[in-house]
């Protein structure tokens, strides 16, 4: 099993450089950290007396996997969930906060063991993921993967601007759908005619 540390040097080769999409409500980006993060943390890596998108470009690798390790691993508890599912947990925090453990606590609590859908890992949704693991070992990771396959889709639903992230021009899985299938075992993944059925609607 892979640790954190390289866990978090996945995700950032994973988000890659630098880039300012229009259509990403996080702004300017680079290695997966958001210029609203910067922010929040005070990092003024130019020095100007402001966090703005020239600190975002002056972030190294080294820096944003400690953010990601301090601040969307070992902050919100992703530490303290059973081992299977610590890697997906922790790469959806830093693609979607604590959707990422809202998703797992409406899991859990469909497979019978109640956690409130708050996005935040306490003891009873700590209790309730570990019993949750414990009935359902080979199970448990690719469920929370085929979960967050799941919201991924339901969001570019939703959300037009989003559908790129999801599907491809060519109507192939996009970004978000790949990223989510990585924590998933190969005979869970969508076939590529099931994926463009799921998105026909979107035109």
């Amino acid at each position: 099993m892979k640790s954190v540390d390289e866990i978090a040097a996945d995700i950032v080769a994973r988000e890659g450089g630098y880039v300012n999409d229009p259509d990403d409500p996080g702004g300017a980006t680079k290695y997966g950290v958001t210029i609203g993060t910067m922010r929040r943390l005070g990092l003024d890596l130019t020095g100007d007396g402001s966090v703005d998108t020239a600190d975002v470009r002056a972030l190294r690798r080294d820096q944003a996997a400690a953010i990601f390790k301090r601040h969307y691993f070992e902050r919100p508890g992703i530490a303290r969930l059973p081992a299977p599912l610590q890697a997906s947990v922790f790469d959806m925090y830093v693609n979607a906060g604590a959707n990422a453990v809202k998703i797992l606590q409406r899991m859990v609590s469909r497979m019978g063991y109640p956690a409130r859908d708050d996005g935040v890992i306490g003891p009873k949704t700590l209790a309730a993921v570990t019993a949750a693991a414990e009935a359902a070992p080979d199970h448990i990771a690719d469920g929370y993967g085929i979960e967050r396959r799941n919201y991924y889709y339901a969001l570019a639903d939703r959300r037009r601007a989003s559908r790129k992230y999801a599907r491809t021009k060519s109507g192939d899985k996009g970004g978000w759908i790949r990223r989510a299938e990585e924590f998933i075992a190969p005979r869970y993944h969508l076939s590529d005619s099931a994926h463009r059925e799921r998105t026909a609607s979107w035109g």
